[in-house]
């Protein structure tokens, strides 16, 4: 239990660092699955 809750709390930790970076790349595969549904039409 001590082991998943660690590993929470360092997955937690990478989420609160990074989470622009998560937003950047979401946002990126956003624009290009609209892209490519617009090009489709």
């Amino acid at each position: 239990m001590q082991t998943i809750a660690t590993g929470y709390r360092g997955l937690s930790l990478l989420i609160d660092i990074n989470w622009d970076r998560l937003l950047y790349g979401a946002t990126i595969i956003f624009a290009l699955w609209g892209g490519s549904f617009l090009g489709s039409m």
